[in-house]
C-alpha cells in the first residue's frame, strides 16, 4: 500500500492485480459462466455504449421489448449490467460497463473496480475524443492479455457534421461531398488514435467507426446499403470468439444454424473479406455506401 502512495505521489499510476478470490468473486458477481464468451463495452458518459449492445441483440433503441438497454442523453447504467444473447442456444453475453466520468473512481483503478479482468473481450467506445480511462483500459486489457477493440460510434452523425462544416447546412450536398466528408471522418479519427496510442506507449491498433442502424441491420443477417467498419467489427467479434475461451462444439454449432449471424452475414463477410478492410470509393462495394436524390447517407 505505501509502494501504490509512493507512485501516485509521482504521478505514476500502479497496476493493481487481483486476488484470485478476488478474481472467482467477480466472476460469481458478475454472472460468468464457463463454455460462454464474455463482451464487455466500456467508455465514457454518452458514448452509446447501451446503444452498441442493443444493434448486436438485433434491438433498435426505440423498441418496447423488456430485455433493450436503456438508453438516455446521460448515463444510464450505474452498475455492470449483463445482457445475453436473445436466443438463450448462442453462446454469448454483453455487459455495459458504468461510463467512466459518472463514477468516483480514479482511472487507474476503473478496470479493476468494475471487474473488467474477468471478461473474454473489451469494446472500448469512445465518441469525440479519446480518453485517460480509455487508456487505462487498454493498458489493463494488454497486462491481463485481454483483446480490445477501439471503436467510435455515431458515425452517421459525426459525418453529418463534417458535411456541415463543408458546405453549410442548408446548401446541396453532392456525391463528392459525402465522399469528401467520408474521408476526412476516416482520416481524422484515424489520426486521433494513432497519436493518442502513441502517447500513451500503447501499440497502434485499428480503430472501428460504425454506426447502430448499420449494426442492427447485421444481426438480422442483411447487408447494411450504407456502412464503414460494422461488417468488419462483427466478423472480427466473431473470430475472436471462436478462437479463444467459448465452447467450441457451441460456436460450430452457432454457424451451422446460422443462429446470431444467419448464414447470410457468414456469406457477407468471408465474400467482403479484404475488400472491407479499405473503406475506400473505389470498389464496388463502397460505391453503395452512397446515396443520390438527397437520401440518407454518412
Amino acid at each position: 500500500m505505501q509502494k501504490t502512495k509512493d507512485a501516485l505521489r509521482k504521478g505514476i499510476k500502479p497496476v493493481i492485480v487481483p486476488t484470485r478470490e478476488e478474481y472467482e468473486a467477480t466472476k460469481k458477481r458478475l454472472g460468468y459462466q464457463e463454455g460462454l464468451f464474455h463482451f464487455a463495452v466500456a467508455g465514457v458518459s454518452g458514448s452509446g455504449k447501451s446503444s452498441l449492445i442493443n444493434a448486436f441483440r438485433c434491438f433498435n433503441n426505440n423498441s418496447k421489448d423488456p430485455r433493450v438497454a436503456a438508453t438516455g442523453v446521460v448515463e444510464t447504467t450505474n452498475e455492470v449490467t449483463r445482457y445475453p444473447d436473445l436466443n438463450p442456444a448462442n453462446p454469448f453475453v454483453w455487459y455495459d460497463v458504468p461510463g467512466a466520468g459518472t463514477l468516483k473512481i480514479p482511472d487507474w483503478q476503473y478496470f479493476n473496480q468494475q471487474g473488467m479482468y474477468i471478461f473474454d473481450c473489451v469494446v472500448v467506445l469512445m465518441d469525440n475524443r479519446f480518453t485517460e480511462t480509455d487508456v487505462a483500459i487498454l493498458k489493463n486489457c494488454a497486462l491481463f492479455q485481454i483483446p480490445a477493440y477501439i471503436v467510435r460510434s455515431k458515425s452517421r452523425q459525426h459525418i453529418r457534421n463534417v458535411i456541415e462544416d463543408i458546405v453549410g447546412e442548408d446548401s446541396p450536398i453532392s456525391d463528392a461531398v459525402r465522399k469528401e466528408a467520408h474521408e476526412r471522418y476516416v482520416e481524422q479519427t484515424t489520426k486521433t488514435v494513432t497519436e493518442n496510442l502513441r502517447e500513451a506507449n500503447l501499440p497502434e491498433q485499428r480503430v472501428y467507426m460504425v454506426d447502430k442502424a448499420a449494426l442492427v441491420t447485421i444481426a438480422k443477417g442483411e447487408k447494411p446499403v450504407r456502412y464503414i467498419d460494422e461488417l468488419d467489427l462483427v466478423y472480427d467479434l466473431l473470430q475472436e470468439a471462436s478462437k479463444r475461451r467459448i465452447n467450441t462444439s457451441a460456436f460450430d454449432g452457432l454457424f451451422a444454424a446460422g443462429a446470431y449471424v444467419s448464414s447470410t452475414m457468414s456469406s457477407l463477410a468471408n465474400t467482403l473479406g479484404e475488400s472491407l478492410a479499405d473503406p475506400g470509393f473505389t470498389d464496388s462495394s463502397s460505391e453503395a455506401f452512397f446515396m443520390s436524390g438527397g437520401a440518407a447517407f454518412y
